[in-house]
């Protein structure tokens, strides 16, 4: 199963926003919902072409009231997700799978809650440590090239 989890603009509860609105809600209707971090909305799909169809779906409420969306594949990585571009691009063929993993967004996790990102590139086998605050853990997000040095 593909994992697709969106976070949500700290301004906004992205669940209600979605929920409250008959066309995403109508895109959600056959997925069970779950929110595995605070201000995030979750669900499983059959395959990374559904995931990013189902994005593609959401687009105008993600442009609205998300900060990201990203992707769980397990024939990617079971631990790192991709972002939403770097899914559609291997979805595409436009990059392998095994070529997704120099660029990240290491997410750190305090008190069930995503919090300030920061980029790092893999050089070797070994991430340099968040070190932007304390947290409980981090979230590991392979993202494209371009979305690195934007």
């Amino acid at each position: 199963m593909t994992r697709v989890c969106l976070v949500g603009d700290p301004e906004v509860n992205l669940r209600y926003e979605l929920v409250s609105r008959e066309t995403a809600r109508n895109a959600l209707a056959t997925y069970s919902l779950a929110e595995p971090y605070q201000n995030t909305v979750a669900v499983e799909t059959v395959s990374l072409g559904a995931a990013v169809s189902l994005l593609n779906d959401l687009n105008w409420y993600l442009v609205r009231f998300a900060d990201a969306a990203l992707v769980l594949e397990p024939s990617v990585s079971d631990e790192e997700w991709l972002s939403r571009d770097l899914a559609r691009q291997v979805r595409d063929d436009e990059i392998p799978p095994d070529e997704t993993d120099r660029y990240l967004k290491v997410y750190g996790i305090e008190d069930g809650e995503l919090v300030e990102p920061m980029f790092v590139a893999r050089t070797g086998h070994e991430l340099p440590d968040y070190d932007l605050q304390d947290v409980d853990e981090t979230l590991r997000v392979r993202v494209t090239e371009s979305e690195f040095g934007a």
